[in-house]
């Protein structure tokens, strides 16, 4: 039992600061940024917040992960057993999938942004006339995927919810006389 809380508790709290910080940083602090006076420190900002909220970002996603595998183990014997449960499972791990390689790609492209400490763009995904192309060009690509992360977390949010359903009595019941009687 404790093996499954500290797993619970891990997947739930690296989620959880995946899916908030990424919301928080596509919705506040991109826009933010341009709101300086110079479009060059626009970027310096987005920068520098996105720098730091890097290694926090990277702690949640291995809180997540490692408690994703402990789950796994812990409810081995479900996936297999209980009807629903390993489709769910399928489900959870492709949207992890989906969300480890787009929060991948976007800090590949985040890089390529922060090499220039004092770009001037619009905030921090609109380039502005004098951005560099290969900047200009991240930042767009960056437009769409602020919004991607939140949206794969958020649906393993849901996912998570709908697991956490699946582990009632009922529905355990259920499934396993479904699985059994056909």
């Amino acid at each position: 039992m404790a093996l499954n809380t500290i797993s619970r508790s891990l997947h739930d709290v690296g989620l959880a600061a995946w899916f908030g910080g990424t919301l928080a940083n596509a919705v506040a602090l991109n826009a933010a940024a341009g709101e300086t006076r110079r479009l060059s420190d626009a970027g310096a900002v987005v920068n520098a917040g996105w720098d730091r909220w890097t290694p926090v970002n990277a702690a949640a996603i291995g809180a997540n992960v490692v408690g994703s595998v402990g789950q796994f183990w812990g409810n081995k014997g479900r996936i297999g057993a209980q009807q629903g449960v390993g489709t769910m499972s399928v489900v959870k791990t492709g949207l992890t999938i989906a969300a480890l390689g787009v929060t991948a790609y976007s800090r590949v492209l985040g890089k390529k942004v922060s090499q220039h400490s004092e770009v001037p763009v619009q905030d921090g995904t609109t380039p502005s006339e004098q951005t560099p192309d290969d900047v200009a060009a991240a930042q767009k690509q960056l437009k769409a995927l602020q919004w991607a992360v939140p949206t794969l977390t958020g649906a393993l949010v849901v996912i998570s919810s709908f697991a956490g359903e699946q582990q009632r009595s009922t529905p355990v019941l259920a499934g396993l006389r479904k699985r059994l009687i056909g």
